[in-house]
């Protein structure tokens, strides 16, 4: 069976740990990659680190945050892409045991795994195991057990790897939105699981892949005193609601079964982010059309 081109995509600005993360893509089993790199950090230094490196293919970008990680997919010239942040890690298996899954089941558009959080030294301090043991589900399924959960179990985009094919259907306008809601400054990521999957299945390995890195002192969008739209991670859990019931993916009744959840959240952020207000209200006005 031929080995379809992997396209590894490092949305770049955080030099600190970024030549450990290129070498783990490097080092990986799969024999037929490349590696993007499309760099925004205000120095030279993760250029430089490339350079050192032959093969890497390397694109200076003006674009931050979510444009920038846009740019870096759509770049992307592989049968597959797998997204790679700038200070995470592959374990050497990855891309060989996730391919293995797209390459068995035609139907499934998104493979995601257990994943490790690790520190500033590369420290082991969190495991995340969603699941017992490695299966699929439908793309509807998936959108509804993080929409109703109100929980992104899947990760970050470290963790994921998804046809190229159905990126492109999608679009990059479309990619971070869910119905009449855009994720692009919060949920970019779990709205772009349900786009990726929705028309087929995602499949779950049940093996740690991927290490994700919470460094405290780096500037990103996982660090709530770096990023300014942090509280948008909240309120579009609150926004989702709305939306997937919009879709079709949740029903009238799920939806009303919510208010009690959301509420609660509302209670216990409302004073932290102030995104949460005018997300509880435009749910509540949502449910009251529906009574209407």
């Amino acid at each position: 069976m031929p080995y379809p081109k992997v396209s590894i995509v490092i949305p770049s600005y955080k030099a600190e740990h970024f030549e450990q993360c290129l070498r783990s893509a490097i080092g990986q089993t799969y024999p037929n990659t490349e590696i993007l790199v499309s760099d925004n950090c205000p120095t030279e230094a993760i250029r430089d680190i490339c350079a050192r490196f032959p093969g890497v293919i390397y694109q200076r970008n003006s674009a931050i945050r979510e444009a920038n990680v846009l740019a870096a997919f759509y770049s992307a010239k592989g049968e597959l892409v797998k997204p790679l942040f700038d200070d995470d890690l592959l374990h050497p298996f990855c891309i060989e045991r996730m391919v293995a899954v797209m390459q068995e089941r035609a139907d499934v558009e998104l493979v995601f795994s257990s994943s490790q959080v690790i520190d500033a030294a590369n420290r082991r301090v969190e495991t995340r195991r969603p699941f017992e043991a490695s299966g699929s589900m439908s793309g509807r399924d998936l959108q509804r057990n993080m929409t109703l959960g109100m929980r992104n179990f899947v990760g970050e985009f470290t963790t994921i790897l998804f046809r190229r094919d159905t990126l492109w259907r999608i679009g990059p306008k479309a990619l971070f939105a869910v119905g009449p809601h855009d994720c692009t400054h919060g949920l970019a990521d779990v709205a772009a699981y349900i786009n990726l999957a929705v028309g087929g299945a995602a499949f779950y390995i049940d093996e740690e892949l991927s290490y994700f890195r919470r460094d405290p002192v780096l500037q990103s969008n996982s660090n709530a005193n770096a990023n300014p739209n942090f509280g948008y991670c909240f309120s579009d859990y609150i926004d989702l609601l709305p939306a997937a019931h919009a879709t079709g993916a949740v029903t009238t009744q799920e939806l009303a079964a919510t208010r009690g959840q959301v509420q609660g959240v509302f209670e216990s952020l409302r004073g932290v982010f102030a995104q949460i207000p005018p997300a509880y209200e435009r749910y509540l006005a949502y449910l009251d059309t529906l009574e209407d």
